[in-house]
């Protein structure tokens, strides 16, 4: 990482100062088209499922994806894509399953429906038990991604934070769930680019493919390794089933922000084909580092060590700022859907049901600085201790407990009718308990049994018999079987009341009625903003293409010079005839 910090030069600079001017100027674009609580928080209900789906896709993971799966690669092998490909039969199963029931709740937040499913109470638990999650969870993101700048720049931690956290706060204050979704797109464009030019630079300089298929330890090409083997692969899926991709707020946010139930199906799908192609094309690369960087200590340092051994001075900036779309993207949908929950489930619920749409957009913008500005300082206290490392693995186990109770009871209530307001109550509590029982066990230092099981500290695992679990995996099992058994309990020895029945009826009713069928979805399209997104994202393709090859003088020709400029030409062009197109 050293390496990196001695490497970046003035085109380096250059480029990722381009990139944040560019993220700058989308959210100013946007600020005067935002005029109602719906445009900022759910794009009026009108953003092209092609642009909601590449954004679902870059708000699904950050820059330490770039740290602990090229680590795997160079390590296991083949394992560090298997562990991301298990999001693509979770994708499809929240696609098929869940897409079009969140498009017909006809919401603007993921727990408005919670309301007219279960009640105030449920609402409002989900509400205040979810923010406070996200915005610790934003600060370690926070602080993961100005390491990064830090270590890349020379700044101080804390100021990298600043740097990186106020970028992303301004164009998502300025430009709502419109500019979040159009920088996602301009994110992924330059993640593309990166990915295109580290990908063949590195099979070169390993010898080719068939030098490293021949080469690789036996074994690295698998799909699973000993230390991560189908049992542990499998329970994964159901993890990111439902607790990531079927409840997670920024991708809900992106089933209900198209304007037909049939787009919200299309974002599933398009999504899991940008995981089936994605995975393999960004860390491969370290499975070929195997090659020409032997033994590195840090195994989570491979890739950036990859970006000083292959780039020259301008190409490296642009993997820098692609590493930095990785975590921009999910942090600004963070911001958005957090402030839309403050806004819509807390301040227009409870403090003030009748405000206007300009008021309720000026309390989404302030709710948004708010949120921002948490996170800011949760990353700033979380970067001050001495042992990060260890807070970051209790915080992350602390996620995977909270994660279940609440999805549970979310996606029930979207699938049946059996279950109740006390039920889901009921369920959320027990599992929150259980989780937080089964968190104190993990940190004991000592082997324990109970009822069979094992927990084996040492190896951070449960063991049953023959049979091995990891302690996040047991977690995540044990507090969504408890919320689930509770649940249902609850719902097999209690009958719902008269009103209750009634109320569920009729959101049962309203999620099989289609959109375009009730009179506030035909007010809510001819209301919603209405102007393509194609001319402002033509523009900065353009722009994009034209940062670099802006570079070209400093990337010393050969097989670098032909990517760049290949790359800058077809980006170029291809901006300039989608933003023609659209004056057109």
């Amino acid at each position: 990482m050293n390496a990196t910090e001695a490497a970046l030069q003035f085109p380096d600079l250059l480029v990722i100062a381009g990139y944040f001017v560019l993220m700058l100027g989308i959210g100013a674009y946007f600020y005067g088209r935002m005029r109602r609580m719906k445009d900022y928080f759910s794009g009026g209900n009108q953003i092209p499922w092609w642009l909601s789906g590449v954004s679902f896709y870059m708000s699904s993971f950050s820059v330490a994806a770039f740290v602990f799966y090229p680590s795997l690669c160079y390590r296991h092998g083949w394992v560090g894509v298997t562990l991301l490909w298990v999001a693509v039969p979770a994708v499809l199963f929240s696609a098929y399953f869940f897409s079009a029931r969140w498009r017909r709740a006809r919401i603007d937040s993921p727990v408005e429906y919670l309301e007219t499913r279960y009640g105030s109470a449920m609402r409002q638990l989900l509400a205040w038990q979810g923010i406070p999650v996200k915005m610790v969870d934003d600060g370690i993101k926070l602080v993961a991604t100005a390491t990064f700048l830090a270590v890349a720049t020379g700044l101080k931690t804390s100021h990298s934070i600043l740097v990186v956290g106020a970028i992303i706060l301004l164009y998502t204050f300025m430009g709502g769930l419109w500019a979040v979704t159009v920088t996602d797109f301009l994110q992924f464009v330059v993640l593309t680019v990166g990915v295109l030019v580290i990908l063949p630079l590195s099979i070169a300089k390993a010898g080719g493919m068939s030098a490293i298929l021949e080469n690789v330890p036996e074994g690295f090409l698998r799909m699973t390794s000993e230390e991560f083997g189908w049992s542990y692969v499998i329970p994964l899926v159901a993890l990111y089933a439902l607790a990531w991709s079927s409840t997670m707020w920024p991708l809900i946010q992106r089933y209900y922000c198209v304007p037909t139930e049939r787009d919200a199906l299309k974002v599933g799908g398009l999504v899991a084909v940008l995981y089936i192609i994605g995975p393999p094309l960004m860390f491969f690369p370290a499975i070929a580092a195997t090659q020409f960087i032997p033994q590195v200590e840090d195994a989570g340092q491979i890739y950036p060590l990859l970006c000083v051994e292959l780039l020259p001075a301008g190409m490296l900036g642009l993997i820098i700022a692609a590493m930095f779309a990785a975590t921009m993207s999910t942090l600004s949908s963070d911001y958005n859907v957090c402030a839309g929950v403050l806004t819509n489930d807390v301040y227009k619920r409870l403090i003030r049901p009748g405000a206007g749409q300009r008021e309720l957009l000026w309390a989404g913008r302030l709710m948004t600085l708010l949120i921002g500005l948490v996170a800011l300082a949760t990353g700033i206290v979380i970067a001050s201790q001495e042992k990060s490392e260890g807070l970051f693995k209790m915080m992350v186990s602390l996620f995977g407990i909270a994660a279940a109770p609440a999805a549970v009871p979310m996606l029930l209530g979207l699938l049946s009718r059996r279950f109740s307001n006390a039920a889901a109550i009921l369920g959320f509590l027990v599992g929150t308990a259980v989780g937080v029982g089964l968190f104190l066990l993990s940190r004991v230092d000592h082997e324990v049994g109970v009822l069979g099981l094992h927990w084996i500290p040492s190896q951070e695992e449960v063991r049953f018999g023959g049979f091995a679990l990891k302690m996040e995996i047991v977690q995540f099992l044990g507090t969504a079987l408890m919320t689930f058994v509770s649940m249902l309990a609850v719902s097999l020895i209690s009958i719902p009341s008269e009103r209750q029945q009634s109320q569920i009826d009729a959101f049962r009713r309203r999620l099989a009625t289609p959109i375009g069928e009730l009179p506030e979805d035909q007010e809510g399209a001819q209301a919603g903003a209405t102007e393509s997104p194609f001319g402002v994202v033509g523009v900065s393709i353009l722009l994009i293409g034209i940062l670099l090859l802006a570079v070209l003088p400093w990337t010393g020709g050969g097989k670098v010079f032909l990517l760049d400029a290949l790359l800058g030409l077809a980006l170029s062009v291809i901006g300039a005839l989608v933003a023609w197109a659209t004056k057109r």
